[in-house]
């Protein structure tokens, strides 16, 4: 895998290099970086995961409502690490992006905490029978949506920046494979703590005493992180914007349009400053795709000075940073398969939490399940299924066929596996509405299977995706390449939520009371968007071609079976 920058180690140019000593990162960083992150995503998972119900006994919305503001809160949480990311790579580095946005989802919580605690802070509550329900005023709304903004904005800049920074503890690509796995069982670990313990606390005992816990584990989780700051091996963030280097390249290439294209590797400008391990590139010349850009490296008369030193970089860029722009190209198609996958995922998620209100709850004769809680069974199939493939299953078929499942791989198994959990939804739901009509309470439990296979398609697809993007964005972008994920899946709750607008508008399928509606109807469609999404994900990814990534993962494979 190309690394742009070289780790302290193996030998790093001055101006990337650690403050830390020589042994910082690798697995002694780990315990710190999972443990902080476990407690931050517990905390998220204690508030967000039962968010519509609280909404709907609290906020007096209903239903739909509550699930669309649901929808909103998580897009936001997931479309914030993009900001998180560009603030990591172009100014003030993980490390400081982390504990920043630790802080701003305490505050968050802490003020969902007071919209709980204060009755001022919320409208009067409806009681069942009851003609005087108010519906939350704009003071109202403006405090709860304040404290959700904070609290989403705090967890996205935290969820996935914790992430790339736990990779960039790593040199080899199969351990930086290994941290993604358990980065990724320990968020799903925690939800699954957040989403019984904490939810019934909230439902049963005091939304307050929920809340604080909330914020309790994120004070925690911030203690942890800050910690291990010794442990870490800091990567600096670039004394450039990233960012901008690809804006340039664009106003580079347009401003020389009209000029013709040479064959010359030396009519191209590879930079000023040798190029070692870390940076180094075998190409001569641009390559053909996108061959417009390649002008941007175009060295005219005039674009050098006679000391060597270029004209203006809004004039002209370097082949490599002309190469990471057509690489993000070429990634774009395979990102918009991400969000047609995580659409049918969302709109499940949120309608699971709307039939689990109407279904029996009943676990014996004096427990009832949480209707927020019905996520964990998605949630411990996905750890079960992350140990289970990361013990067994990967290392079998790496001794087996000599060779390591690709991350593209991974990936599409997971959109196999969503196409049919959402053809089970359909089935279930159209079980569910017969019984309601005869007034025999479905047990919740049928949530189940379908939600389990969802919850074994995201142990495929979500540490696939997150290692893919790690693996293949330029090396000057390893904060964002994790983050582009969290942005997919945030648009994915938009674009769910624009779905289910066009339902309420075109059909009656879903009206505010579910049992008068045809839910399953709704599953079918997404189980048939699902299914030519994973048509058009075969057509992007068999027209894609990896990074030298897969010789270095055979390469550690090899090295570990020696072992």
């Amino acid at each position: 895998m190309e690394k742009s920058v070289q780790f302290v180690d193996e030998g790093a140019p001055n101006h990337v290099q650690s403050s830390s000593t020589n042994n910082n990162g690798g697995w002694t960083s780990f315990p710190f970086i999972i443990g902080s992150m476990a407690g931050l995503s517990l905390a998220a998972a204690g508030w967000n995961n039962n968010l519509i119900v609280y909404l709907i006994q609290e906020f007096n919305m209903n239903s739909v409502s509550a699930a669309k503001v649901y929808n909103m809160a998580n897009g936001c949480s997931t479309i914030f690490p993009i900001l998180g990311a560009v603030v990591a790579d172009s100014f003030l580095g993980c490390f400081s992006v982390i504990w920043i946005s630790s802080l701003m989802s305490l505050l968050g919580v802490l003020l969902l905490t007071f919209t709980a605690a204060i009755d001022t802070l919320r409208p009067t509550k409806c009681f069942d029978g009851s003609n005087d329900c108010r519906n939350a005023s704009t003071f109202h709304l403006t405090i709860l949506y304040a404290a959700l903004a904070l609290a989403n904005l705090g967890n996205g800049g935290t969820r996935f920046t914790i992430g790339s920074m736990g990779a960039n503890q790593f040199n080899k690509p199969n351990h930086q494979a290994i941290f993604f796995n358990w980065y990724t069982f320990a968020l799903y670990t925690s939800n699954i703590v957040g989403s019984t313990v904490l939810l019934y606390i909230e439902d049963n005992v005091s939304w307050v005493l929920g809340f604080a816990i909330c914020g309790a584990f994120n004070i925690l989780g911030l203690g942890i992180f800050l910690s291990g700051q010794h442990f870490y091996r800091h990567i600096e963030a670039q004394q450039e914007s990233p960012f901008m280097s690809l804006a340039r390249v664009f106003v580079a290439a347009i401003r020389k349009h009209r000029e013709p294209l040479s064959l010359g590797g030396e009519d191209y400008h590879h930079g000023m400053k040798p190029l070692d391990s870390a940076t180094r590139t075998d190409l001569k010349n641009p390559s053909k795709f996108f061959r417009f850009l390649n002008r941007a490296a175009l060295i005219r008369e005039g674009d050098k000075k006679p000391d060597r030193v270029t004209a203006g970089p809004w004039k002209l860029c370097t082949v490599q940073q002309v190469e990471d722009l057509k690489l993000l190209i070429k990634l774009f198609p395979i990102w918009t398969t991400g969000l047609f996958l995580y659409t049918p995922l969302v709109i499940q998620s949120s309608l699971a939490v709307l039939q689990a209100l109407k279904m029996d709850r009943h676990l014996g004769s004096n427990f009832k399940i949480p209707a927020g809680s019905v996520t964990v069974f998605t949630l411990i199939a996905t750890c079960i299924t992350i140990t289970f493939a990361d013990r067994f299953i990967f290392p079998l078929l790496n001794r087996c066929i000599r060779t390591s499942m690709t991350p593209l791989q991974r990936v599409g198994i997971g959109h196999v596996l969503t196409v049919v959990s959402m053809a089970f939804s359909a089935l279930v739901e159209s079980k569910r509405i017969k019984l309601s009509k005869s007034l025999v309470p479905m047990s919740v439990f049928w949530l189940a299977p379908q939600l389990a296979i969802t919850g074994i398609g995201l142990a495929f697809h979500s540490p696939g995706y997150v290692g893919f993007y790690y693996q293949e964005f330029p090396g000057s972008l390893k904060s964002t390449s994790t983050a582009m994920v969290a942005v997919f899946v945030g648009a994915a709750f938009y674009f769910g939520n624009g779905v289910m607008d066009l339902v309420q508008r075109v059909t009656g399928w879903l009206p505010e009371n579910i049992d008068n509606g045809r839910l399953d109807y709704v599953f079918w469609v997404i189980c048939v968007l699902g299914a030519l999404d994973f048509v058009y994900y075969l057509v992007c990814t068999s027209l894609y071609e990896y990074k030298n990534v897969d010789q270095e993962l055979n390469d550690s494979i090899d090295k570990i079976d020696r072992n």
